[in-house]
């Protein structure tokens, strides 16, 4: 694992990743899971739970709302087309995006309902307390490599020369 690795090894450098950076689509970004007001709306969603959730100490809610934070919901939400939307739709155990924000805002309130029974008290997902939505990211225009260097000091590439492998007798 990385803890693993972090405590056998010892640190030679600092690496700066001043963008996100992920496997998904061509942006390597993160608009695969926070691109459109659906996605933002539904983690602003979850994300506005957490006091009322934790407080509970009921262990099954809390469970069950970190599980709502999986990227693959956000990800089901996606409304990329092309070749990207094609990785979207063959992952995607719904029809489209919009039936993914569907059910997963009423698994949303059946939680917020969840809440309210186990605390007594009234418990208030961000849209329904009129709170905005963050705007969805745009794709990070990414400077160029040398531009990068010049800029965050990092090393250059250094070409690394192999030993040809011999074959055994």
């Amino acid at each position: 694992t990385v803890t693993e690795a972090a405590k056998r090894y010892p640190t030679v450098g600092e690496f700066d990743a001043h963008n996100f950076v992920s496997w998904a689509d061509v942006e390597r970004d993160l608009s695969a899971w926070l691109s459109n007001n659906m996605q933002h709306e539904a983690i602003g969603n979850v994300y506005a739970l957490e006091k009322d959730v934790l407080a509970s100490g009921d262990k099954k809610l809390i469970e069950d709302w970190r599980k709502l934070q999986t990227s693959d919901h956000f990800y089901y939400m996606c409304t990329k087309w092309f070749a990207d939307g094609d990785v979207h739709k063959y992952f995607n155990p719904y029809e489209t995006p919009y039936e993914a924000f569907i059910a997963y805002n009423n698994v949303l309130h059946d939680l917020a309902m969840r809440i309210r029974e186990k605390t007594g008290k009234p418990v208030l997902l961000a849209t329904e307390t009129g709170q905005e939505a963050p705007k969805p990211i745009k794709s990070i225009k990414r400077a160029p490599a040398k531009k990068q260097i010049a800029k965050k000091k990092i090393a250059p590439k250094t070409k690394v020369k192999l030993k040809p492998k011999t074959k055994k007798k």
